[in-house]
């Protein structure tokens, strides 16, 4: 059975972490653990589910949020393979995480079991990779200062 959804929203309750790159970079976010049952909201021109195969596909301007790892991305069409497992995003795909780190390609494909994704550019350019990495001194700064130092004075010997 093939459906055609003409809605802009569908909301995906699964245990997807949709970008987590080069190992799990991204699927390092603030906020609650991602887990069963964490929603993806998937907004679109247009969708189609096709039960009999598991795939669904969203196409023109996808835009997809999942709160519980941070992540909003963009692309020109969106599909998830239920039965393999993984989501490929494809035309002018932009992936952004809460904190700064980004992705940018012309197609991104995130096995969900695997916690990998690769990542392709378009045909005369490369995929561009923004990651914040706080140095091991970032974050607390040392406010307090330091008492004086005390400095004895040696009575002279008789």
């Amino acid at each position: 059975m093939r459906v055609a959804l003409t809605t802009t929203a569908l909301v995906l309750s699964t245990a997807l972490a949709l970008t987590t790159p080069l190992g799990r970079l991204l699927a390092q976010s603030p906020g609650k653990p991602a887990g069963p049952g964490q929603p993806i909201t998937l907004l679109s021109d247009v969708q189609q589910a096709d039960a009999k195969t598991g795939i669904v596909t969203a196409t023109g301007n996808v835009q997809i949020f999942y709160p519980a790892r941070g992540i909003t991305a963009t692309s020109a069409q969106a599909q998830y393979f239920s039965q393999e497992r993984r989501i490929v995003l494809t035309g002018n795909v932009f992936v952004y995480q809460e904190g700064g780190n980004s992705l940018r390609g012309e197609v991104v494909t995130y096995f969900v079991d695997e916690e990998r994704m690769e990542a392709f550019p378009y045909s005369t350019q490369q995929v561009e990779s923004v990651y914040v990495i706080e140095d091991a001194g970032d974050g607390e700064e040392d406010t307090e200062e330091s008492p004086p130092a005390v400095v004895e004075t040696i009575p002279d010997l008789p």
